[in-house]
């Protein structure tokens, strides 16, 4: 989402990394490269406003300017505000009080609240609350159907009955605690508009439940709209919070950088795709790192620890170390990477990808990829994949994998050069001999397709 905004703002913040000293001049020649940086990522104009004003008192009032590093420092400064823009510290959920506690979730019609519900849910579990899931959505059709699909999908358990949206929800709560739920997720009727007659519905809801979160869904591609949106929905229902869906798309990010600060209600989560476990908490400061290409280090961490089996990771490292490595190893790690997320995202969490992601465009990772070298490799036997020196010393192999996995003997070639490059960098690295020539081996890979 922050692509052309991480590009523009990390452009006006090399040209003072270049200088030896910075003039006030030069601060103000930065920041209106900010301002527009920001306004044309659809941020609220008056955010814009009172976020550059800020920046440039810090900056001056803390004689920055006359620092031994005042181009780091400014960038400090640009951080620290946006860090303070975004909400300051994170906004955890309340699920502590008696079970079942009631989440509930608003939103327009499209915002994507049912499938948010589901990855609610997902996220809720892996922290060790049992959730229920309920749909008092009877405006849209198949709208329980397709929460149900998703509750049995995750193995939890799901409510739902006819009637109204407030008898719905407070039979849900007594069979939650009959069930033993410790949080109770109501799904409820996405609108075309808050409307009188929408607005009178949820009120009742609302209190029929009194939840402890009222959450609203909203649509971080629509930009300003969702900022307005979540103002009419605060004043209606006086939310606990925002989830932003779709942060993941191409959209311009004015919505995440402008809602907190126009409507005072806190961001706590955000959806980065379309599967159940593509929900993340949100971390102001981890979300500004991002923005500025500073990288997220500790979500990249968090993200490796959920993913991979500490016993299988302990195995692997034992094989590289000892150069048994193999290509059915190689797909095994490859689909364990693929499960953190996309893999542009996830690069994205490396500090300094920002200024390397042109070179390494070049590197064609995309899912696509990664499923043609899957399928190549699924063409090989046991054995070969084992031992791929068979491959190497046997052409008619070789051809054999190529039409097997529909791809080229151009294609099964290159995958072993690359794979026996890979191997060579494994072993160096896991025996402390750090190649030489780690930089021209990288530049290579990228540049092979």
């Amino acid at each position: 989402m922050f692509e052309a905004l991480s590009d523009r703002l990390q452009g006006a913040f090399q040209k003072l990394r270049g200088r030896g000293s910075i003039n006030e001049k030069d601060l103000d020649e930065a920041l209106r490269e900010v301002r527009v940086a920001l306004l044309e990522a659809d941020v609220n104009f008056k955010v814009v406003k009172g976020f550059i004003g800020a920046v440039r008192e810090k900056a001056l009032g803390a004689e920055i300017l006359n620092s031994l590093t005042p181009a780091q420092q400014i960038i400090g400064v640009v951080n620290d505000q946006l860090v303070e823009m975004l909400g300051g510290e994170q906004a955890k959920l309340g699920v502590g009080g008696k079970p079942p506690v009631p989440i509930m979730l608003a939103g327009l019609k499209g915002a994507g609240k049912t499938t948010t519900a589901a990855k609610l849910a997902h996220h809720l579990r892996k922290t060790g609350v049992r959730p229920m899931l309920v749909s008092v959505d009877r405006r849209r059709v198949a709208g329980a159907e397709q929460l149900a699909a998703l509750a049995r999908q995750l193995n939890v358990e799901f409510y739902s009955r006819d009637g109204q949206p407030a008898e719905i929800a407070r039979d849900a709560i007594k069979e939650a605690g009959k069930q033993g739920a410790s949080v109770l997720i109501i799904d409820t009727p996405g609108y075309i508009d808050l409307n009188d007659e929408a607005v009178g519905e949820l009120k009742r809801l609302r209190k029929e439940v009194n939840p402890a979160e009222t959450l609203l869904v909203a649509d971080a591609m629509t930009g300003q709209e969702a900022v307005s949106v979540a103002q009419e929905f605060n004043e209606a229902l006086d939310l606990t919070g925002l989830i932003l869906t779709k942060v993941d798309s191409d959209a311009r990010g004015g919505a995440a950088l402008s809602i907190r600060s126009v409507t005072g209600v806190p961001i706590k989560f955000v959806g980065t795709g379309e599967k159940t476990d593509a929900l993340e908490a949100f971390y102001p400061d981890r979300f500004a790192s991002r923005i500025l290409g500073m990288g997220d280090v500790v979500s990249l961490v968090e993200k490796a620890q959920a993913t991979f089996d500490e016993d299988q990771a302990a195995r692997m490292e034992e094989k590289m170390r000892k150069g048994a490595f193999d290509l059915q190893d190689f797909v095994d790690q490859l689909q364990q990477v693929r499960k953190m997320g996309p893999m542009n995202q996830i690069l994205g969490m490396l500090p300094g990808f920002g200024q390397i992601k042109k070179q390494v465009k070049d590197a064609d990772l995309d899912e696509s990829q990664f499923r043609r070298l899957e399928a190549i490799i699924f063409a090989m036997t046991p054995g070969e994949r084992r031992h791929p020196e068979l491959l190497e010393r046997n052409g008619s192999r070789r051809r054999r994998v190529a039409v097997g996995s529909g791809t080229t003997l151009a294609d099964v070639n290159r995958l072993l050069k690359q794979f026996g490059e890979t191997r060579k960098l494994m072993e160096q690295i896991s025996s402390g001999r750090m190649p030489k020539d780690l930089g021209a081996l990288m530049a290579g890979q990228g540049r092979r397709r």
